[in-house]
């Protein structure tokens, strides 16, 4: 596989910077929040029976798993209360993003469904790598069903996403199938660095830099979110700098939403994340914060190396220690100013073309609201 071509945080304008304190200072307003929510609420609605279609292909066993994932029913098949399921972010891009090339949001429906099948087969084998037990404040679907069952429908939801976009009509299907498979070799990619970070110094030669952490994140996290946009526009008929604005948008934008993330699983909210405080400090992953907060090498930075490199569990105490390290050696500050600097890239890569005002306000007001959601 080629390499990724990297986002640099600051984007395609010497104003990026600007930029970005003010979109982050201005999309936390509860106008902008209500906007995102209704953008969310009507893309979810839209691509729901499509989504629901495709579940219903696979063997009834591996679609109740699936259907567990997104929070469609409880373990066993029964009726969830609804509170379960994600946001949709991903689907809502790739509707947004034929909106904003001046289609009606049908034409990304196909697109939709084939990231948010992509995003759910990558939770289910995440979870299992990563050792997660609960998501959402529930079982994963490892813990529910077992390894084997939650592998094998992860395997099936990767094929069911390309077979489904495959099958959706026009003249660009070979295009998108061909985007969306680069898509699945860079997620794989980006996993595999973050697993093997995992075996890595936490100091010295051979630490992870945080140019590094960065390149793995886009991997990770950007290239879906960037898939899913520019998918959206290709449907919708967008020109070709237009799409590949897009990619670029989604790119920043997942290396700022996983920013956000490293900071929920340090210091997040129980509620909000389904996972105990401290989560990533106690799993002594190597995120942002940490990654940040260690490149200051003061002796603040020199007790947390100590601590996170011990070989014993971190108890209640320790894991509280090693979070007031890490803000203490500015590890939060860190992340916040990336996930603000990618915001603001984001919004200059959609300001750079043209796209229906309309759509392009939408997309931007659930930009800002994903980064705030918790912060």
């Amino acid at each position: 596989m080629s390499s990724p071509t990297t986002v640099r945080a600051g984007g395609p304008s010497a104003g990026s910077a600007a930029l970005a304190e003010a979109a982050f200072a201005g999309a936390g307003s509860q106008e902008a929040a209500d906007t995102a929510r209704r953008t969310l609420a009507r893309c979810r609605d839209l691509v729901r029976p499509s989504l629901s279609a495709a579940i219903g292909r696979l063997h009834p066993w591996q679609g109740e798993m699936a259907a567990f994932s997104l929070g469609w029913c409880e373990a066993g098949g029964g009726p969830a209360d609804g509170a379960r399921e994600g946001k949709g972010v991903r689907q809502a891009l790739a509707v947004l993003c034929a909106e904003a090339a001046g289609a009606p949001g049908e034409s990304g429906v196909a697109a939709a469904v084939a990231v948010e099948l992509v995003h759910t087969f990558s939770l289910l084998h995440d979870d299992i790598m990563d050792g997660d037990g609960t998501r959402r404040q529930r079982e994963t679907v490892w813990k529910a069903y077992g390894t084997g069952p939650a592998v094998l429908t992860g395997d099936a939801l990767f094929a069911l996403a390309v077979q489904t976009l495959a099958e959706a009509p026009g003249p660009l299907t070979a295009e998108a199938v061909s985007r969306l498979s680069a898509t699945l070799s860079g997620l794989a990619h980006g996993q595999a660095e973050d697993l093997l970070f995992e075996a890595r110094d936490w100091t010295g030669p051979d630490a992870v830099r945080l140019d590094e952490y960065r390149t793995m994140a886009e991997l990770k996290t950007g290239t879906l979110l960037g898939c899913a946009a520019a998918l959206g526009g290709l449907l919708g008929g967008a020109p070709g700098s237009v799409v590949a604005a897009l990619d670029r948008a989604g790119r920043h934008l997942g290396v700022a939403f996983q920013a956000v993330d490293d900071l929920l699983g340090v210091w997040g909210d129980p509620a909000v994340t389904g996972k105990p405080v401290h989560s990533d400090l106690r799993q002594r992953k190597k995120t942002y914060p940490v990654l940040a907060a260690l490149a200051s090498e003061g002796p603040r930075a020199v007790e947390l190396a100590a601590l996170l490199d011990s070989g014993t569990p971190l108890d209640d105490a320790g894991v509280r220690r090693a979070a007031a390290l890490v803000e203490a050696c500015g590890g939060r500050d860190a992340t916040l100013d990336e996930a603000r600097r990618h915001l603001g890239a984001a919004r200059a890569c959609l300001r750079a073309v043209p796209l229906a005002p309309g759509a392009a306000h939408e997309i931007e007001a659930l930009l800002g609201f994903l980064l705030h959601r918790s912060l």
